[in-house]
């Protein structure tokens, strides 16, 4: 009996040196930091570049969506202009991420970045101080044009001073940041983006690197940010900004389960002008109610390129579905 004693009492005791070792591993290895190079881009006086960043920011990239203060929705959705000084806290598993003030304000904002360490952010997804981004805004290949545009744009815009709080990581947050589960991801091999024009090439370059149809449109685990099912299929399940509960919609030409399949063109395009379908809907309905015939087409031929993909998750009783 003795020697069972014993050796629970070993097991227990390791058992704990573990849990406390695996602890203190997490907490020293959380806020690792990388490397990652500066682009050589700069920021532009140039009203045509600055334009085009403005266009970017607040459409089709859609930054206002995320970084303006949730007071300034309703002039957000009635097509106003809005500085970008903080917006949405996003309750995760891993924590609450707290949109940041992307204003030119020097102390609150990001007057004090060089232009190199917004581009490294960008594009490499590596803060200021070293630290990997969260996969909110993959713009990781965003041609050397359109990054230097929404750059210009940043730089031009109002300065707010407005003080968001720092992101608050639970212990799940902090130890798939110790593990480099979050971690740089572009590697800064961007190719040429293709012409503005109305064709599956330029679509494919907005659902993918601009528009990020792809983030939301494709099944990802939560925690880490991976990618779990067949790109642009749907089935991602949000949290409705108003409660309720949306999957996001098959976009692939599934012809029973693709959201878009039996859609002309037409009705495609006016389905995106139309706006918010469901309330709190999380899909940036008025950023995308702002891009051009010419962006939508070539969004719609992209998506009709798409192997076909039969997926639909049912939506509980009760509980709305995204539209």
């Amino acid at each position: 009996m003795k020697s069972f004693l014993r050796v629970v009492k070993w097991v227990g005791l390791t058992l704990v040196v573990l849990v406390v070792g695996f602890v203190a591993f997490v907490y020293a290895r959380a806020n690792r930091t990388y490397d990652a190079p500066y682009p050589d881009l700069a920021a532009s006086q140039d009203s045509t570049l600055i334009e085009r960043g403005r266009y970017l920011a607040t459409g089709p990239a859609h930054c206002v969506d995320c970084h303006t203060p949730t007071s300034e929705v309703e002039r957000l959705a009635a097509g106003e202009d809005v500085p970008m000084s903080g917006g949405f806290d996003f309750v995760l598993p891993i924590g609450t991420i707290y949109a940041p003030n992307i204003t030119p304000d020097p102390e609150t904002g990001i007057g004090a970045y060089t232009d190199g360490e917004l581009a490294r952010a960008l594009r490499y997804g590596v803060k200021r101080d070293g630290r990997p981004l969260l996969d909110f805004m993959p713009f990781y290949d965003l041609s050397d044009y359109d990054l230097t545009a929404v750059i210009s744009y940043l730089r031009a815009s109002e300065p707010v001073q407005n003080e968001r709080p720092a992101h608050e990581f639970n212990f799940m947050g902090n130890m798939v940041r110790a593990l480099g589960m979050v971690k740089p991801m572009g590697d800064g091999d961007v190719p040429p983006a293709p012409a503005i024009d109305t064709t599956a090439a330029y679509g494919e370059y907005l659902a993918r690197t601009v528009a990020n149809c792809r983030g939301c449109h494709s099944e990802r685990d939560l925690r880490t940010g991976a990618y779990v099912g067949p790109e642009y299929a749907g089935q991602m399940e949000f949290e409705g900004m108003e409660g309720g509960y949306f999957v996001t919609p098959n976009l692939t030409p599934d012809p029973e389960t693709g959201r878009i399949a039996n859609w002309s063109q037409d009705q495609f395009v006016q389905r995106l002008r139309s706006g918010v379908g469901l309330p709190g809907s999380p899909m940036p309905w008025g950023p995308f109610s702002r891009m051009s015939d010419t962006e939508l087409i070539a969004l719609f031929k992209f998506f009709s390129t798409l192997d076909p993909v039969r997926a639909e998750k049912p939506i509980p009783v009760g509980l709305q579905g995204a539209s």
